[in-house]
């Protein structure tokens, strides 16, 4: 039975009918629930606002949270939400005309933040944690304004991956993106339901499913940012051992802290060893 001929969300009423395609939509779906009930991220009733940048892997968050929803295993009400930063050559009515077209529920929010970024950073500086500052910003206020407990992100496996070498290399510290943490204000829960989900994975779900991709002109244009290298050693790693990726991901949820360094975590002092035993 092909997609289109069963019930579904409008969102898949054209998506393929294949094994493979069926495969990978019941595999990303089983990843998202189990990483959901892992990390305790569904109250039943709650409201979430879901970030929809026009990227494949919110497309992907965006599609799957449906599905799942659809299925009753997603009691929560979504609300879509993309915030048009100014960047030049945006083209504003592709995200209204997909999320009206497949009836979601949906804001679209303007702030012009391509200029505060711009006019505060040199040509050529990396603009991606300034942008990401601001953008993250407006996205809480809207979710206290839309009375949403969460905001739920679209990075995935290789997006955590990425983040915790950045940190191994440039900043000294062992840190990763959590897929559940909580705003300084403590107000509104940020959410990473894809956190176990492989971007080859995303991206081949994205082109199946002919989602409207948006590029980023910002920092998507940019060479030479330090998460590039990060993923280009990633990659390489993945070619030569197959599977690591996946074993990096379980490593950072498998860790023994009396086997580290830190003695803010293990109280290395109380060690001693009894003299004759």
């Amino acid at each position: 039975m092909s997609a289109s001929d069963e019930a579904c969300p409008e969102l898949f009423l054209n998506a393929p009918g294949t094994v493979e395609f069926n495969k990978l939509r019941k595999r990303l779906n089983r990843q998202v629930l189990e990483t959901m009930g892992t990390y305790g991220m569904v109250r039943p009733g709650a409201k979430w606002l879901v970030a929809l940048s026009g990227g494949k892997d919110s497309y992907g968050l965006l599609a799957v949270l449906l599905d799942l929803k659809w299925r009753g295993l997603l009691p929560v009400e979504l609300l879509a939400c993309n915030l048009d930063q100014g960047q030049p050559n945006f083209p504003k009515h592709i995200l209204p005309d997909f999320l009206t077209r497949n009836g979601v529920p949906h804001r679209i929010e303007y702030r012009d933040t391509y200029s505060v970024v711009t006019s505060k950073l040199p040509q050529g500086a990396t603009y991606c944690s300034l942008c990401s500052r601001l953008r993250r910003g407006h996205l809480y206020r809207i979710a206290r304004e839309e009375r949403c407990s969460a905001l739920v992100l679209g990075h995935h496996r290789e997006d955590i991956l990425e983040t915790f070498f950045m940190n191994l290399f440039h900043g000294g510290r062992l840190a990763a993106m959590p897929p559940k943490l909580l705003n300084d204000d403590g107000d509104v829960e940020v959410l990473r339901p894809l956190a176990q989900c492989a971007e080859p994975d995303l991206a081949r779900f994205a082109e199946a499913m002919e989602f409207p991709i948006i590029p980023c002109d910002l920092c998507g244009s940019q060479d030479g940012l330090q998460r590039n290298a990060m993923k280009a050693m990633l990659d390489d790693i993945e070619r030569r051992m197959p599977g690591r990726k996946d074993v990096m991901l379980r490593a950072l949820g498998n860790i023994n802290a009396s086997h580290m360094l830190d003695p803010k975590l293990f109280d290395f002092a109380m060690l001693s060893a009894e003299a004759g035993q």
